[in-house]
């Protein structure tokens, strides 16, 4: 079974912690616990990144959650085409590891474009076979 919720989000920074709630009443939802941290965390940074580098002046950003089988795909859509890269962040920076902590915590990540303008940064989840949808 397949099941798809999406929500989009102003382009304000307390969207961040709306686009997180979001996910875990959604996942809550699906019966889904044992990753519902990595997933929430992933959908913190990668709001936040598509918020700070990936919005146009007044444009938000999507948040689509999917399910299917023992797979939960997050994809975070915004206006801008400029992909992001990982970096290695220094110990003393307060930024810039968001992709390194999805890349850790995911089972797979990656990065599309996105029609008419932006980019989709998405990651995905081995569920176990707990859901319950």
């Amino acid at each position: 079974m397949i099941e798809t919720v999406q929500r989009f989000f102003t382009a304000r920074p307390e969207s961040v912690g709306q686009a997180r709630k979001y996910a875990y009443e959604t996942l809550t939802e699906w019966g889904l616990s044992e990753r519902i941290d990595d997933i929430r965390l992933c959908v913190s940074e990668l709001a936040t990144n598509a918020l700070v580098h990936g919005t146009v002046s007044d444009h938000g950003f999507l948040v689509r959650l999917d399910i299917e089988d023992d797979v939960v795909r997050l994809e975070v859509h915004d206006s801008r085409r400029r992909r992001p890269e990982p970096r290695q962040a220094a110990s003393t920076d307060l930024s810039g590891r968001g992709l390194a902590l999805v890349a850790e915590l995911s089972d797979e990540w990656g990065v599309c474009e996105r029609a008419p303008l932006g980019k989709i940064v998405w990651s995905c989840f081995k569920a176990a076979g707990e859901t319950t949808t």
